[in-house]
């Protein structure tokens, strides 16, 4: 008689999958930009954490972890609670975003009821790492006075001092120009004069409207002072990009037009950049931008907190990223790491323009006690923000 060894041993335990739901909640309305060449594309970071979640699952399949990803879309402005609460009903735990301030601050509190974890991948605003700082909100991309002050460390290096700001009537050009003005104070630039583009809604990509661009532009930035460097504030896209090689006199340009601060580039090939870039053109068919690396950053934070701790808990992964323990490598030279005091994650500033990286912020010479990546934004002495 043939015993069948193999059939009566008993079978082995299969260790239960571990599943991590991110979700990812966006405003999007189609947007007109002042070149065809700038309008963003439709998946524009969602497409980076698609590549990270999918980069998650290679190591993932290894560790019993398995990760997935619900978008769900808003109009720009609308109410975003019902969104969240779908996912909510989903199970997810974790969430990235790219909302405007007052979105993400109507969902940041339903979610710390809940114990859950927001990553901030689309809104520069300062106030959400400032004033209305939240302790369950973790920010992958930069703030607008890290963006300006990236920009003011490379003018002060190259020493171009002297400054002409203009920007335009949005509020969002307001808070980039009070960045910019920021960033003159602390680094030792000076703002000669400074100038308003007011909003009329004219149509500029007519034929009729070039014709007039190039008159127009000269003859606008004609009665300035002697300067080094034209700062242009237009994060509404209305007049900047007009402004390079149309001004009075020839100067740079720079900000959100010419030479502009970024927390990625396209054309980024250092520090390892061609590997993600190749996996990211591969899968989506285009260069990476900045909001896709802000969500591969975010979703890729979440990967290796939980491959590290080996739990989906949201908890237990919060401490982790808040631990000495944590850091994260995204292609920019340096293993990033969160400021504890406003949970910001400290990022080198791209400086390029429409074709190559021209530098990288922080610059040589601008020191720090901690990190030099803390010369980037609001530094710990600075903050208003008081976590819970």
């Amino acid at each position: 008689m043939i015993c069948d060894v193999a059939a009566q041993q008993p079978a082995k335990a299969v260790k239960p999958v571990l599943e991590i739901k991110l979700g990812y909640i966006r405003a999007y309305e189609p947007q007109l930009a002042l070149s065809v060449l700038d309008v963003a594309p439709r998946d524009e970071g969602v497409a980076g954490a698609e590549v990270a979640v999918a980069d998650n699952n290679t190591t993932g399949s290894f560790l019993g972890q398995k990760f997935s990803l619900d978008v769900v879309e808003v109009k720009l402005g609308a109410d975003v609670v019902a969104a969240y609460e779908e996912l909510v009903q989903k199970g997810v735990t974790y969430f990235l975003t790219d909302l405007s301030a007052p979105q993400l601050l109507s969902i940041a509190d339903l979610a710390q009821d809940k114990g859950l974890l927001i990553f901030n991948v689309g809104s520069t605003d300062d106030s959400l790492r400032e004033e209305e700082c939240r302790s369950n909100v973790f920010h992958a991309a930069p703030t607008r006075t890290m963006l300006a002050d990236g920009l003011a460390q490379y003018l002060i290096w190259k020493q171009w001092r002297r400054w002409v700001l203009v920007h335009g009537s949005h509020d969002a050009d307001k808070q980039f120009a009070d960045a910019l003005r920021r960033a003159a104070t602390r680094f030792g630039g000076e703002i000669v004069a400074e100038k308003e583009f007011a909003d009329t809604g004219t149509a500029r990509r007519t034929d009729s409207g070039v014709v007039q661009i190039q008159r127009q532009m000269p003859v606008f930035t004609q009665d300035f002072p002697e300067h080094d460097v034209l700062l242009v504030a237009d994060e509404s896209e209305v007049f900047g990009t007009y402004l390079p090689y149309r001004t009075w006199v020839p100067r740079p340009v720079a900000g959100t037009a010419g030479l502009v601060p970024s927390a990625w580039h396209p054309a980024s090939e250092q520090w390892g950049g061609t590997q993600i870039q190749n996996r990211f053109a591969k899968a989506n068919g285009r260069r990476m931008l900045s909001k896709d690396m802000a969500a591969w950053t975010a979703a890729r934070i979440i990967g290796e907190a939980a491959t590290r701790t080996q739990v989906a808990d949201t908890a237990k992964i919060a401490d982790f990223i808040r631990s000495e323990d944590f850091s994260i490598a995204a292609f920019k030279g340096q293993k990033l790491t969160f400021r504890e005091w406003n949970w910001q994650l400290r990022q080198p500033i791209f400086l390029g323009d429409d074709r190559s990286v021209v530098s990288t912020s922080p610059q040589e010479g601008f020191l720090h006690q901690v990190s030099e990546l803390d010369t980037l934004g609001i530094d710990q002495p600075e903050t208003k923000c008081v976590l819970d």
